[in-house]
């Protein structure tokens, strides 16, 4: 894969300079004796999702996992009786790359970064096929329960891996148990300390297809399932450390590409845009309803006006504005959505029934309109929020029952989306490439984001059990990777 972001010149390096910067991470010395305080870090188990498992560049792979936060985590607490941190790493002979990722292959004459994917010396399995991968098997007793793509609502799915095809999932299930859920695993892990960061994808989901793909776990379910998990980890005296759920509409997948979008419809007095609201059409004559974007309801650059967002992956099909394009844009969301559609539903039908005429100019009219999986508007955002709020509340309340920990990932992670952070000295921001802190799928962290995560949770570990964790020097992990 070959893609380019829709920058105008130099805009990658236009937050490297003149950034005044409040927000900071303490600069410890860390020279007092660690002390484990009233923790017994013996058995450290990581309950999570991708951000858990250490999912960076839009892939699971070996340098990544080997800089998730748990792993970092996990080092600072050996100084204070931590045991050894098993993570199931991609480590095999000539299969490092995981499941692939970006790589930053360069910039284009006029500053837009290109991303390339890295599809060598992948951990594939025989018996893999297109749109639902095998992983090599890891089957060993683990300490990073971390699981790309699960949902806080999947945890007590039976066959969440082996039938419903979460192939990363089905990667850590012993070949015995494949109908294993993940409560249950947890159940098993039996920790004298962990940390939990389940519930991102109950709204990411909903919030990256642009509320047209996906749907929000309803807040009773996150409720119950949020307290069986944390009555299972808790059930043998077990202390820990759980995170809140960021607003994801701070992160760079939503907030990169709109500020450019709208200054080059500016530039070209362009007044507005039509896009389709909600889901698809299965049925004949009702189309999805559209809805006009005036350009200046887009968020601008400094995120001071506007509230229209769209996501990172809309970046080639914006570049098409105005274009007849031949539909490109409607036939990968076909190629995405065949998956789930009957098969007589060929891409002829699909447009019809969507109602698309690729003849006419991409995203200027109601014939052609951007599909609202590229876009997350106003009302989306406001249920976006209202879950997160919801869910964030309940991890909250949870915690306070059982004396835990609260990593406030969701003020934290806001600050920093309005200051930046600096880590000795160095600024780091929530931009898009320059900034250091995400990686190149704009949703993930880069090994230095993971760093000053595992230090926040050192930080809440030391206040909340009097323990002398010292923490890590951020600055040692890199941001992006640049050629």
């Amino acid at each position: 894969m070959n893609t380019s972001i829709f920058f105008r010149k130099a805009a990658p390096l236009a937050f490297l300079a003149g950034l005044g910067l409040t927000a900071c991470q303490p600069d410890l010395e860390n020279d007092v004796k660690p002390s484990s305080g009233s923790v017994d870090f013996s058995k450290y188990i990581a309950v999570g999702n991708s951000l858990t498992a250490g999912f960076s560049d839009g892939g699971l792979y070996l340098s990544g996992q080997q800089q998730s936060y748990p792993a970092i985590l996990a080092q600072q607490l050996k100084t204070v009786g931590g045991g050894e941190f098993v993570q199931p790493l991609f480590n095999a002979p000539n299969q490092e790359n995981g499941s692939g990722y970006l790589r930053l292959a360069g910039f284009t004459p006029t500053g837009s970064p290109i991303t390339a994917s890295v599809s060598t010396n992948l951990a594939l399995r025989q018996g893999a096929a297109p749109g639902r991968p095998l992983y090599t098997k890891y089957t060993d007793p683990i300490n990073n329960l971390g699981v790309p793509g699960i949902r806080l609502s999947d945890i007590e799915t039976p066959g969440y891996g082996s039938m419903l095809g979460n192939p990363y999932f089905e990667r850590i299930t012993p070949d015995n148990q494949p109908l294993q859920t993940y409560l249950e695993r947890v159940t098993a892990s039996k920790p004298t300390f962990f940390t939990n960061w389940l519930g991102n994808n109950d709204v990411l989901g909903f919030a990256t297809a642009g509320g047209a793909a996906s749907f929000l776990t309803p807040t009773a379910d996150f409720e119950d399932k949020n307290s069986k998990l944390i009555n299972a980890l808790t059930a043998d005296g077990a202390k820990g450390v759980v995170a809140t759920i960021p607003d994801v509409t701070n992160i760079p997948f939503f907030t990169t590409v709109g500020p450019v979008f709208r200054a080059t419809l500016e530039a070209a007095q362009v007044p507005a845009v039509v896009v389709t609201t909600g889901g698809f059409s299965a049925t004949p004559g009702a189309p999805p309803a559209r809805k006009v974007i005036p350009v200046n309801t887009i968020r601008n650059a400094n995120g001071s006006s506007g509230n229209q967002l769209f996501t990172l992956t809309a970046s080639p099909y914006l570049a098409l504005f105005g274009m007849p394009n031949n539909g490109r844009a409607w036939r990968d969301v076909y190629k995405q959505a065949q998956p789930a559609l009957p098969a007589f539903v060929t891409l002829e039908l699909f447009l019809q029934l969507q109602g698309i005429d690729t003849v006419q100019a991409f995203g200027a009219s109601a014939a052609h309109p951007i599909p609202s999986t590229l876009v997350l508007d106003d009302v989306e955002q406001g249920l976006v929020r209202t879950a997160t709020t919801a869910f964030n509340k309940a991890i909250k309340d949870k915690a306070a029952e059982k004396g835990l920990g609260v990593f406030d990932a969701n003020a934290f992670f806001s600050r920093v989306a309005a200051r930046g952070i600096v880590t000795n000295g160095v600024n780091n921001t929530a931009a898009f490439i320059s900034g250091n802190l995400f990686s190149l799928d704009g949703v993930h962290p880069t090994p230095r984001g993971y760093a000053i995560v595992a230090n926040e949770m050192i930080q809440v570990i030391n206040s909340t059990y009097g323990a002398k964790v010292p923490t890590v020097n951020a600055n040692d992990y890199r941001g992006v990777d640049f050629p």
